[in-house]
């Protein structure tokens, strides 16, 4: 029930409209990375899915965000089945990626955002090191570079309410880890794949 008002609400406000350019969307297990300008990315994304594939997708979200107040962890909870991780766990000796390694040992597809921040600007930041690890601990899992455009404008960093506007989710073809690839090259790689699924400057 809840996640079909979330599907209708993003459908509603930014139309989150799938455009699938270098894949297809099929029944495949897939870490589906993406740029973040707003906290519609993760509906928005999740939304453009077809429904077989958003049941067994689940987005990654902080848990010192989206574990507060019975709202946000309602719609982290019973409405997008999140993942949710303590980005802090690293202080307390812990693994931080331990509940995504979990998730995908289960078969389910993960959505995240590896700048690991909202980014107001067009240039993304550089990624952080968790999607290599993910990539490289489960390569039968196919990594799928995403372009959410427009999200930024519709809800930017500071405001409460969204305005409407068309959001298009662009997906991108597979990249996975090349053989000898190490992680600084692998990062950079995925950060133009998304950054290439970006329309050109001035389209409407």
């Amino acid at each position: 029930m809840i996640d079909a008002l979330l599907v209708a609400a993003s459908k509603a406000l930014v139309g989150a409209y799938p455009r699938w350019i270098g894949c297809r969307p099929e029944p495949r297990q897939r870490i589906y990375f993406a740029n973040h300008a707003s906290h519609l990315d993760t509906v928005a994304l999740w939304s453009a899915l077809p429904p077989a594939l958003r049941r067994r997708t689940r987005p990654v979200a902080a848990r010192d965000y989206w574990g507060k107040g019975w709202l946000r962890r309602l719609i982290a909870g019973r409405g997008l089945d999140a993942v949710l991780i303590d980005r802090h766990r690293e202080q307390a000796g812990q693994d931080p990626l331990a509940p995504l390694y979990e998730a995908l040992e289960r078969g389910d597809s993960l959505i995240l955002f590896p700048e690991g921040t909202r980014n107001p600007d067009p240039e993304l930041l550089p990624f952080r090191q968790g999607l290599y690890h993910l990539v490289a601990r489960f390569p039968q899992v196919e990594p799928v570079a995403v372009y959410l455009d427009n999200a930024r404008r519709s809800l930017p960093k500071g405001s409460l309410l969204p305005v409407p506007l068309i959001c298009t989710v662009r997906f991108g073809a597979p990249l996975p880890l090349r053989p000898g690839e190490d992680k600084a090259a692998f990062l950079q790689r995925a950060r133009e794949a998304v950054q290439a699924l970006a329309p050109p400057a001035g389209t409407p």
